[in-house]
Protein backbone atom coordinates (compact mmCIF):
# COMPACT_ATOMS: atom_id res chain seq x y z
CA UNK A 1 0.00 0.00 0.00
CA UNK A 2 2.90 2.21 0.92
CA UNK A 3 3.97 2.27 -2.51
CA UNK A 4 0.68 3.58 -4.19
CA UNK A 5 2.14 6.77 -1.83
CA UNK A 6 5.24 7.28 -2.92
CA UNK A 7 7.35 4.98 -0.96
CA UNK A 8 10.56 4.04 -2.74
CA UNK A 9 14.16 2.13 -2.13
CA UNK A 10 15.76 5.38 -1.38
CA UNK A 11 13.28 6.17 1.61
CA UNK A 12 13.54 2.12 2.94
CA UNK A 13 17.27 2.84 2.84
CA UNK A 14 16.69 5.95 4.73
CA UNK A 15 14.12 4.46 7.29
CA UNK A 16 16.52 1.46 8.08
CA UNK A 17 17.61 2.76 11.67
CA UNK A 18 14.16 2.91 12.51
CA UNK A 19 12.91 -0.37 11.23
CA UNK A 20 15.91 -1.64 13.71
CA UNK A 21 13.66 0.35 16.47
CA UNK A 22 10.41 -1.57 15.87
CA UNK A 23 8.70 1.22 14.18
CA UNK A 24 7.20 0.98 10.67
CA UNK A 25 6.91 3.77 7.77
CA UNK A 26 3.74 6.13 7.15
CA UNK A 27 2.54 8.77 5.27
CA UNK A 28 0.96 11.82 6.70
CA UNK A 29 -2.32 12.09 4.42
CA UNK A 30 -4.36 14.46 6.58
CA UNK A 31 -3.16 16.72 9.52
CA UNK A 32 -6.02 18.77 11.58
CA UNK A 33 -4.99 20.38 14.74
CA UNK A 34 -2.54 17.79 16.01
CA UNK A 35 -4.37 14.76 14.83
CA UNK A 36 -2.85 12.81 11.68
CA UNK A 37 -4.25 10.47 9.55
CA UNK A 38 -1.74 8.67 8.12
CA UNK A 39 -1.15 5.36 5.24
CA UNK A 40 0.92 2.69 6.42
CA UNK A 41 1.19 -1.26 5.25
CA UNK A 42 -1.38 -2.02 7.38
CA UNK A 43 -3.53 0.47 6.20
CA UNK A 44 -5.10 3.97 7.43
CA UNK A 45 -4.23 5.09 11.00
CA UNK A 46 -4.84 7.90 13.11
CA UNK A 47 -1.99 9.12 15.19
CA UNK A 48 -0.39 11.89 17.28
CA UNK A 49 3.14 12.85 17.94
CA UNK A 50 4.90 11.18 20.35
CA UNK A 51 5.90 13.60 23.05
CA UNK A 52 9.77 13.52 22.59
CA UNK A 53 8.46 15.18 19.13
CA UNK A 54 6.46 17.58 19.77
CA UNK A 55 8.56 18.63 23.04
CA UNK A 56 12.44 18.60 20.93
CA UNK A 57 11.44 19.01 17.04
CA UNK A 58 12.80 22.75 15.87
CA UNK A 59 10.41 25.66 13.84
CA UNK A 60 9.02 23.65 10.50
CA UNK A 61 10.39 20.06 11.79
CA UNK A 62 6.96 19.32 13.00
CA UNK A 63 6.06 16.75 10.51
CA UNK A 64 2.96 17.72 7.95
CA UNK A 65 0.89 16.28 5.22
CA UNK A 66 3.10 14.49 2.73
CA UNK A 67 5.57 14.02 5.13
CA UNK A 68 7.18 10.39 5.85
CA UNK A 69 7.59 9.55 9.28
CA UNK A 70 8.40 6.67 11.36
CA UNK A 71 5.58 5.34 13.92
CA UNK A 72 4.71 3.22 16.58
CA UNK A 73 1.44 1.35 15.69
CA UNK A 74 -1.18 0.16 17.61
CA UNK A 75 -3.15 -1.77 15.06
CA UNK A 76 -5.94 -3.33 17.11
CA UNK A 77 -6.74 0.39 18.17
CA UNK A 78 -6.08 1.57 14.84
CA UNK A 79 -3.74 4.27 15.99
CA UNK A 80 0.21 5.14 16.01
CA UNK A 81 2.21 8.23 17.75
CA UNK A 82 4.76 9.65 15.06
CA UNK A 83 8.35 8.70 16.71
CA UNK A 84 10.42 10.25 13.70
CA UNK A 85 10.26 12.62 10.38
CA UNK A 86 12.58 11.38 7.50
CA UNK A 87 14.25 13.89 5.54
CA UNK A 88 12.27 15.74 3.27
CA UNK A 89 13.30 15.76 -0.44
CA UNK A 90 11.74 18.76 -1.42
CA UNK A 91 10.03 21.90 0.84
CA UNK A 92 8.03 24.89 -0.43
CA UNK A 93 7.99 27.38 2.49
CA UNK A 94 6.52 30.86 2.83
CA UNK A 95 7.06 33.39 5.42
CA UNK A 96 4.22 33.40 8.13
CA UNK A 97 1.54 35.99 7.73
CA UNK A 98 0.87 38.82 10.06
CA UNK A 99 2.69 42.34 10.28
CA UNK A 100 6.26 41.48 11.58
CA UNK A 101 6.08 38.15 10.83
CA UNK A 102 10.00 36.06 11.07
CA UNK A 103 9.47 32.93 10.69
CA UNK A 104 9.11 30.09 7.86
CA UNK A 105 5.67 28.19 7.79
CA UNK A 106 5.85 25.20 6.10
CA UNK A 107 3.18 24.79 3.10
CA UNK A 108 4.03 21.43 1.36
CA UNK A 109 6.79 18.81 1.61
CA UNK A 110 8.14 15.65 -0.28
CA UNK A 111 6.30 16.74 -3.73
CA UNK A 112 7.49 16.34 -7.18
CA UNK A 113 5.49 18.75 -9.54
CA UNK A 114 4.41 22.29 -7.80
CA UNK A 115 1.12 23.16 -9.63
CA UNK A 116 0.97 26.82 -9.85
CA UNK A 117 -3.15 27.86 -9.91
CA UNK A 118 -4.38 30.80 -10.65
CA UNK A 119 -7.95 31.80 -12.11
CA UNK A 120 -8.13 33.45 -15.97
CA UNK A 121 -10.32 35.91 -14.39
CA UNK A 122 -9.96 39.70 -13.22
CA UNK A 123 -8.14 38.69 -10.56
CA UNK A 124 -4.96 37.20 -12.46
CA UNK A 125 -1.99 38.75 -12.03
CA UNK A 126 1.49 38.03 -13.96
CA UNK A 127 3.41 39.44 -10.62
CA UNK A 128 1.84 36.90 -8.57
CA UNK A 129 2.79 34.09 -10.60
CA UNK A 130 6.18 35.12 -10.59
CA UNK A 131 6.57 34.95 -6.49
CA UNK A 132 4.94 31.92 -6.95
CA UNK A 133 7.93 30.69 -9.08
CA UNK A 134 10.85 32.13 -7.49
CA UNK A 135 8.98 30.28 -4.39
CA UNK A 136 8.35 27.05 -6.53
CA UNK A 137 12.12 26.55 -7.98
CA UNK A 138 13.89 27.55 -4.25
CA UNK A 139 11.63 24.65 -2.86
CA UNK A 140 13.03 21.45 -4.69
CA UNK A 141 9.92 20.80 -6.89
CA UNK A 142 8.91 21.42 -10.64
CA UNK A 143 6.65 24.71 -11.46
CA UNK A 144 4.03 24.06 -13.88
CA UNK A 145 1.49 26.86 -14.40
CA UNK A 146 -2.37 26.38 -14.23
CA UNK A 147 -4.52 28.76 -15.37
CA UNK A 148 -8.13 27.64 -14.47
CA UNK A 149 -11.56 28.42 -15.50
CA UNK A 150 -10.70 28.99 -19.13
CA UNK A 151 -13.81 28.20 -20.11
CA UNK A 152 -14.86 31.99 -18.13
CA UNK A 153 -12.29 34.10 -20.22
CA UNK A 154 -13.38 35.48 -23.07
CA UNK A 155 -9.10 36.23 -24.58
CA UNK A 156 -7.68 33.45 -22.95
CA UNK A 157 -4.72 33.34 -25.47
CA UNK A 158 -3.80 36.64 -25.27
CA UNK A 159 -4.42 35.86 -20.81
CA UNK A 160 -1.95 32.98 -21.45
CA UNK A 161 0.68 34.73 -23.55
CA UNK A 162 0.91 37.16 -20.69
CA UNK A 163 1.75 34.73 -18.37
CA UNK A 164 3.82 32.52 -20.39
CA UNK A 165 5.93 36.20 -21.02
CA UNK A 166 7.11 35.47 -17.25
CA UNK A 167 7.04 31.97 -16.81
CA UNK A 168 10.44 31.54 -18.56
CA UNK A 169 10.36 27.86 -19.82
CA UNK A 170 7.70 26.59 -17.46
CA UNK A 171 4.46 24.81 -19.04
CA UNK A 172 1.57 27.49 -18.74
CA UNK A 173 -1.70 25.28 -19.12
CA UNK A 174 -5.13 26.52 -19.73
CA UNK A 175 -7.98 24.24 -18.00
CA UNK A 176 -11.25 23.91 -17.16
CA UNK A 177 -12.83 21.63 -14.54
CA UNK A 178 -16.54 22.40 -16.19
CA UNK A 179 -15.71 21.67 -19.80
CA UNK A 180 -12.74 19.54 -19.56
CA UNK A 181 -10.22 21.32 -21.48
CA UNK A 182 -6.65 20.97 -20.93
CA UNK A 183 -6.65 18.19 -18.15
CA UNK A 184 -5.46 15.32 -20.22
CA UNK A 185 -2.43 18.11 -21.00
CA UNK A 186 -2.35 18.37 -16.98
CA UNK A 187 -2.54 15.10 -16.30
CA UNK A 188 0.81 14.57 -18.30
CA UNK A 189 2.63 15.99 -15.52
CA UNK A 190 0.98 14.18 -12.60
CA UNK A 191 2.77 10.54 -12.47
CA UNK A 192 1.84 7.10 -10.75
CA UNK A 193 3.62 7.31 -7.56
CA UNK A 194 4.45 11.07 -7.81
CA UNK A 195 3.26 13.69 -5.50
CA UNK A 196 1.85 17.36 -6.92
CA UNK A 197 0.98 19.90 -5.01
CA UNK A 198 -2.04 22.55 -5.86
CA UNK A 199 -0.90 26.34 -4.53
CA UNK A 200 -3.04 29.38 -5.18
CA UNK A 201 -5.43 32.05 -3.71
CA UNK A 202 -8.74 31.33 -2.62
CA UNK A 203 -11.17 30.75 -5.12
CA UNK A 204 -8.73 29.81 -8.21
CA UNK A 205 -10.70 26.50 -8.07
CA UNK A 206 -7.71 24.20 -6.63
CA UNK A 207 -10.59 21.67 -5.12
CA UNK A 208 -12.49 22.11 -8.03
CA UNK A 209 -9.95 20.77 -10.39
CA UNK A 210 -9.02 17.95 -7.42
CA UNK A 211 -12.34 16.74 -7.84
CA UNK A 212 -12.46 17.04 -11.73
CA UNK A 213 -9.10 14.97 -11.43
CA UNK A 214 -10.16 12.56 -8.47
CA UNK A 215 -13.19 11.73 -10.64
CA UNK A 216 -15.30 12.37 -7.62
CA UNK A 217 -16.78 14.89 -5.18
CA UNK A 218 -13.25 14.63 -3.40
CA UNK A 219 -13.03 18.38 -1.77
CA UNK A 220 -15.60 20.76 -0.97
CA UNK A 221 -16.08 23.85 -3.51
CA UNK A 222 -17.57 27.40 -3.06
CA UNK A 223 -18.15 29.79 -6.13
CA UNK A 224 -16.23 33.24 -6.09
CA UNK A 225 -17.49 36.37 -4.95
CA UNK A 226 -18.66 38.43 -8.17
CA UNK A 227 -18.16 41.85 -7.37
CA UNK A 228 -14.40 41.68 -7.23
CA UNK A 229 -13.47 38.04 -8.64
CA UNK A 230 -12.11 36.42 -5.61
CA UNK A 231 -12.59 33.76 -3.40
CA UNK A 232 -13.31 32.89 0.03
CA UNK A 233 -11.54 29.98 1.72
CA UNK A 234 -12.86 26.57 1.31
CA UNK A 235 -9.97 24.03 2.20
CA UNK A 236 -9.08 24.24 5.77
CA UNK A 237 -6.74 21.97 5.79
CA UNK A 238 -4.03 20.08 3.55
CA UNK A 239 -4.92 16.73 2.29
CA UNK A 240 -3.14 14.14 0.18
CA UNK A 241 -5.37 12.69 -2.30
CA UNK A 242 -4.58 9.46 -4.52
CA UNK A 243 -5.78 9.38 -7.78
CA UNK A 244 -7.11 6.64 -10.39
CA UNK A 245 -4.10 7.52 -12.26
CA UNK A 246 -1.98 6.63 -9.14
CA UNK A 247 -0.75 10.07 -8.69
CA UNK A 248 -0.89 12.09 -5.79
CA UNK A 249 -2.18 15.51 -5.01
CA UNK A 250 -1.86 17.32 -2.34
CA UNK A 251 -4.79 20.10 -1.85
CA UNK A 252 -3.75 22.93 0.45
CA UNK A 253 -5.89 25.86 1.81
CA UNK A 254 -5.67 29.37 -0.47
CA UNK A 255 -2.84 31.81 0.47
CA UNK A 256 -3.61 35.47 0.41
CA UNK A 257 -0.18 36.34 0.22
CA UNK A 258 2.90 34.36 0.21
CA UNK A 259 5.93 35.93 1.67
CA UNK A 260 9.58 34.97 -0.01
CA UNK A 261 11.56 32.74 2.46
CA UNK A 262 15.13 32.35 1.47
CA UNK A 263 14.04 32.39 -1.89
CA UNK A 264 17.85 33.56 -3.49
CA UNK A 265 18.00 30.78 -5.69
CA UNK A 266 14.46 30.49 -6.76
CA UNK A 267 14.84 34.32 -7.87
CA UNK A 268 18.13 33.52 -10.08
CA UNK A 269 15.79 30.84 -11.48
CA UNK A 270 12.59 32.59 -11.85
CA UNK A 271 14.22 35.72 -13.26
CA UNK A 272 16.94 34.31 -15.71
CA UNK A 273 16.17 36.73 -18.48
CA UNK A 274 17.56 39.35 -15.73
CA UNK A 275 20.14 37.47 -14.21
CA UNK A 276 21.60 37.26 -17.27
CA UNK A 277 21.52 40.68 -18.59
CA UNK A 278 22.79 41.64 -15.53
CA UNK A 279 26.12 39.66 -16.13
CA UNK A 280 26.76 41.52 -19.13
CA UNK A 281 27.18 44.93 -17.10
CA UNK A 282 30.14 47.14 -17.96
CA UNK A 283 31.12 46.98 -14.17
CA UNK A 284 30.90 43.75 -11.74
CA UNK A 285 28.97 45.89 -8.77
CA UNK A 286 26.56 47.90 -11.15
CA UNK A 287 23.68 49.08 -9.51
CA UNK A 288 21.64 49.25 -12.47
CA UNK A 289 21.12 52.83 -11.45
CA UNK A 290 23.12 55.33 -14.02
CA UNK A 291 25.82 53.62 -14.08
CA UNK A 292 27.81 53.70 -17.82
CA UNK A 293 27.30 50.41 -19.39
CA UNK A 294 24.70 49.17 -17.97
CA UNK A 295 22.73 46.05 -19.80
CA UNK A 296 19.88 46.87 -17.47
CA UNK A 297 19.29 50.41 -18.77
CA UNK A 298 19.89 49.33 -22.31
CA UNK A 299 17.63 46.23 -22.42
CA UNK A 300 14.75 48.85 -20.42
CA UNK A 301 15.42 51.62 -23.12
CA UNK A 302 14.96 49.37 -26.14
CA UNK A 303 12.23 47.35 -24.60
CA UNK A 304 13.99 44.03 -24.38
CA UNK A 305 13.51 43.91 -20.60
CA UNK A 306 9.43 44.70 -19.48
CA UNK A 307 9.38 47.73 -17.21
CA UNK A 308 6.80 46.14 -15.27
CA UNK A 309 8.92 43.00 -14.72
CA UNK A 310 12.39 44.95 -14.01
CA UNK A 311 10.25 46.55 -10.97
CA UNK A 312 8.49 43.83 -9.83
CA UNK A 313 12.17 41.95 -10.09
CA UNK A 314 13.82 44.75 -7.52
CA UNK A 315 10.35 44.55 -5.16
CA UNK A 316 10.91 40.76 -4.72
CA UNK A 317 15.14 41.17 -4.41
CA UNK A 318 14.59 44.25 -1.33
CA UNK A 319 11.75 42.03 0.31
CA UNK A 320 14.61 39.30 0.41
CA UNK A 321 16.89 41.61 1.43
CA UNK A 322 15.16 43.31 4.12
CA UNK A 323 14.00 39.88 6.15
CA UNK A 324 17.31 38.68 5.58
CA UNK A 325 18.98 42.12 7.19
CA UNK A 326 16.47 41.94 9.95
CA UNK A 327 18.05 38.38 10.82
CA UNK A 328 21.51 38.62 9.76
CA UNK A 329 23.06 41.99 11.23
CA UNK A 330 26.12 41.43 8.94
CA UNK A 331 23.50 41.78 6.21
CA UNK A 332 21.68 44.24 7.15
CA UNK A 333 25.21 46.61 7.18
CA UNK A 334 25.80 46.08 3.76
CA UNK A 335 22.02 46.47 2.69
CA UNK A 336 22.58 50.14 4.53
CA UNK A 337 25.53 51.13 2.45
CA UNK A 338 24.34 50.39 -0.84
CA UNK A 339 21.09 52.67 0.12
CA UNK A 340 23.42 55.25 1.31
CA UNK A 341 25.08 55.15 -2.05
CA UNK A 342 21.92 54.94 -3.88
CA UNK A 343 20.61 57.95 -1.56
CA UNK A 344 24.05 59.67 -2.64
CA UNK A 345 23.92 59.33 -6.28
CA UNK A 346 20.26 60.57 -6.31
CA UNK A 347 20.77 63.70 -4.23
CA UNK A 348 23.86 64.18 -7.02
CA UNK A 349 21.29 63.70 -10.14
CA UNK A 350 19.23 66.34 -8.63
CA UNK A 351 21.60 69.14 -8.17
CA UNK A 352 23.35 67.85 -11.74
CA UNK A 353 19.40 68.70 -13.19
CA UNK A 354 18.60 71.60 -11.14
CA UNK A 355 22.43 73.40 -12.58
CA UNK A 356 21.17 72.03 -16.46
CA UNK A 357 17.41 74.53 -15.72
Amino acid sequence: MLEQYGWSDALKQQFTPHAAAGLIPARIIVQQRGHYDIVTDIGELTATLAGKLAHDAEDGALPVTGDWVAVQARPTERSASIQHVLPRSSTFMRRASGPGAARAQLVAVNVDVALLAASMNADLNARRIERYLATAWESGADPVVVLTKADMCSDAETRLSEIEAVAMGVPVLAVSAVTGAGLEALRGYLKPGQTAVLLGSSGVGKSTLVNALAGREQMATQAIREDDARGRHTTSHRELVLLPSGALILDTPGMRELGLWEAGDGMSTAFADIEALAAQCRFRDCGHDGEPGCAIAAALTTGALDAARWRAYGKLQRELNFHTGKEDPKAQAESRKVRIKRNKQHRADMKFRKRLE
